[in-house]
C-alpha cells in the first residue's frame, strides 16, 4: 500500500490545445516510471469506444498502455488488477450510475485508499473523486441510486468552474449563488471551484493546486477566497467528519 495519490483536473482540454495537451507534462510527472498501464473508465459518454480510442492514443504518445474497462468482461477484477486508474470527462450522473451499477465504488476506494495506485479524473472524473457529485455542472441525465461519490477527499469540487460576466446580460443563478445554495443545507463540505486549465494534486495529507489559472474555495458561512497555483490546500483534507459512502 502507500498513501493515496489523486489528480483531479478541470477539464480534459484547453481551449487551443488537444486533448490533456494541457496536463500532459503534470501527467507523466503523476505516474512516473512504475506505472506501465492505465485502466481507463469511460462510462461519462455514450460512445465509449470511440472515448477509449481518444484517451489510449493520448496515453500511448505518453508512454503508457491503456485498457478501458468497459472492453473488460469482469470490471471489477479489472480494477482489482490495476496499476493506475484515469476516469475521463463527460456526464457525471451518467458516470455515477454505471460505477455502481458495476460495483465499483468500494473497488475503487479500496484500491486508491488502501492500496496506494494513481488515480486521475478529469472533470466529471474529478466530481466522483469528492464526496458526492452534488455540485456537478451536469444535468441528471440519468438517476444514481445515490449521489454519493467516491470519497476519496472529503470535499467536493466544482469543475470548469466559471465567474460571473459582469458584461453579460443573463440574468439566470452563477455558479456562485448555485453554491452557496448548496451550503444553505446543513453539513455540507467545502466546495473548490477548479477553473479550466486548474488540477489539485494529492498527495498522502498534501494537496497542492497545480495549473495556470487559480481556484476559488467556498466555505459554508465565510465569503469564498481566492487562491493561485501553488496554494497548500491540505487542510481540506484534515476534515475529522469526512462525508465517506
Amino acid at each position: 500500500g502507500g498513501p493515496r495519490r489523486l489528480l483531479l483536473i478541470s477539464n480534459s482540454t484547453l481551449h487551443g490545445g488537444g486533448y490533456l495537451g494541457h496536463c500532459q507534462q503534470h501527467i507523466q510527472s503523476f505516474l512516473g516510471q512504475k506505472v506501465k498501464r492505465v485502466l481507463f473508465i469511460p462510462y461519462a459518454l455514450h460512445d465509449r469506444d470511440a472515448y477509449a480510442r481518444t484517451a489510449r492514443e493520448k496515453f500511448e504518445s505518453l508512454g503508457y498502455g491503456l485498457d478501458s474497462i468497459h472492453e473488460s468482461c469482469d470490471p471489477v477484477e479489472a480494477v482489482r488488477k490495476s496499476e493506475a486508474i484515469f476516469i475521463g470527462g463527460g456526464n457525471t450522473f451518467r458516470l455515477l450510475k454505471a460505477l455502481y451499477d458495476n460495483s465499483l465504488i468500494q473497488e475503487i476506494r479500496k484500491r486508491v485508499l488502501e492500496d496506494g495506485i494513481p488515480y486521475m479524473g478529469s472533470s466529471a472524473g474529478t466530481n466522483v473523486a469528492t464526496v458526492s457529485i452534488n455540485t456537478t455542472n451536469d444535468m441528471p441525465i440519468v438517476y444514481p441510486p445515490s449521489l454519493k461519490a467516491l470519497g476519496l477527499v472529503p470535499f467536493n469540487i466544482n469543475p470548469h468552474y466559471l465567474d460571473p460576466d459582469i458584461k453579460r446580460t443573463h440574468m439566470g443563478e452563477t455558479r456562485e449563488e448555485r453554491i452557496r445554495q448548496y451550503h444553505e443545507e446543513p453539513n455540507t463540505p467545502p466546495v473548490l471551484g477548479l477553473r479550466e486549465g486548474t488540477m489539485l494534486l494529492v498527495e498522502g495529507d498534501k494537496a497542492t493546486l497545480q495549473g495556470v489559472t487559480g481556484a476559488r474555495l467556498f466555505l459554508r458561512g465565510k465569503k469564498p477566497t481566492e487562491h493561485e497555483p501553488g496554494t497548500d490546500f491540505s487542510f481540506l483534507l484534515n476534515d475529522s467528519n469526512p462525508l465517506n459512502p
